[in-house]
């Protein structure tokens, strides 16, 4: 279980781009802290230090403990940032451009 918090937690903190400091800032926990539950030795944190993690990264708690998959268990899915970067390139194309991306996206999906 301890393996899984601290995968969990940080593919959660790639997934939506934020930093332990900034983690540390939203929680209230301290820097040092959140690095042990990353680093090599992966401490476990108490019960009250994952409820804060998991809402200020709005996933559940049980994601971070025990889930192999956030996609089922991400409270609020957002876009990751790469995706909305897309977005906005795309939405600036012409519509001969677009099509090209587009069937480009599609080759890549098959």
């Amino acid at each position: 279980m301890i393996y899984n918090f601290k995968e969990n937690l940080r593919n959660e903190l790639d997934y939506q781009d934020i930093t332990i400091k900034e983690l540390s800032a939203r929680t209230g926990i301290p820097v040092a802290s959140l690095d042990c539950y990353l680093g090599t030795r992966a401490t476990v944190p108490s019960v009250v230090a994952a409820i804060k993690i998991a809402q200020a990264l709005k996933v559940t708690v049980e994601y971070l403990t025990i889930s192999k998959n956030a996609d089922t268990t991400r409270l609020e899915k957002k876009p990751r940032r790469e995706t909305l970067e897309l977005i906005n390139w795309v939405e600036n194309l012409n519509l001969e451009q677009s099509k090209a991306v587009l069937k480009l996206v599609k080759t890549f999906k098959n």
